[in-house]
């Protein structure tokens, strides 16, 4: 047997479409999304990752507002801005690309983004909003890789899901969005002793530690769904995933390829989150 690929690429080119169509309609009714990006300073790896955001933004309708600051920007003044974006009627999304300049706590600069364009789904209330249930942003990978597993049409009542990493970010976002749908979830790390007992008896299995082969194929069950969320380099520099995909396409029933699975559906659900909060904004002023 070998595994069936998730295309990330194709399933994000469905899922843009419909927010194309759908940030259309709005437009025409005079709103037009609009997400604001922030970057200070010169990151080389931020700097591609903005610039992927902000094209997908002018590909499918949305309105992108970028703004580039020294990497010895204050905090003061960064926090100012944001409060701009967050006054901005316009502005329906607020995204500050990470990591930030040591000198800025990050934190505080999530927690002042107003939670009605917090589309990154990182501060504290769209946290709790996520473990609860109630409707908010969810976090764009984990998002993400729950559309790419409801795209296999594996109904994920009763199965088990392990997912490997703790991060705020993905790892426990991606297990609270798993047991929300039913799964009985297992949450793996770096302290967990013998990850393979677990790891075998998952039918969905989430990678996401940042670590290459963390997975392999005497560590996965036969059949089941795995996700790589890591982004790697391998001894000669190509890109590559937490799995060992070799190994483990053999085995599995589904798998994400890297790249072209969980990556573009990161920026997709991105343009999801804004859409989304642009449509509250036109039914609250119905």
């Amino acid at each position: 047997m070998t595994a069936q690929l998730i295309d990330g690429n194709a399933l994000s080119k469905q899922i843009r479409a419909e927010v194309a169509q759908r940030a259309a309609a709005l437009t025409a009714k005079g709103i037009k999304p609009g997400l604001a990006v922030v970057l200070v300073g010169d990151n080389p790896a931020s700097a591609v990752y903005v610039r992927n955001k902000i094209k997908a933004c002018e590909d499918y309708g949305l309105r992108s507002v970028f703004e580039k600051y020294e990497a010895s920007l204050d905090e003061s003044a960064l926090l100012a801005r944001i409060a701009a974006l967050n006054a901005d009627p316009s502005i329906h999304g607020i995204l500050v690309q990470m990591p930030l300049p040591a000198h800025i706590d990050a934190h505080k600069v999530i927690e002042a983004i107003s939670p009605a364009k917090d589309v990154d789904g990182y501060s504290v209330l769209s946290a709790g909003e996520t473990l609860t249930g109630l409707p908010g942003f969810r976090p764009c990978t984990p998002y993400g890789c729950m559309k790419l597993i409801e795209s296999t049409g594996v109904s994920l009542k009763g199965k088990h899901a392990v997912v490997i990493g703790r991060s705020n970010t993905v790892g426990k976002p991606m297990a609270l969005l798993l047991l929300q749908a039913n799964a009985t979830v297992t949450i793996c790390h770096s302290a967990t002793p013998d990850l393979g007992v677990y790891t075998r008896q998952a039918d969905i299995v989430v990678a996401a530690v940042g670590r290459r082969n963390v997975l392999t194929a005497e560590m996965v069950k036969p059949g089941a769904i795995v996700i790589d969320v890591g982004m790697n380099r391998n001894d000669e520099g190509k890109l590559c995933g937490d799995v060992d995909f070799a190994g483990v396409q053999p085995v599995v029933g589904w798998i994400t390829p890297v790249p072209g699975g969980v990556g573009p559906m990161t920026i997709t659900m991105l343009l999801v989150n804004t859409l989304e909060s642009a449509e509250r904004v036109a039914a609250a002023n119905v």
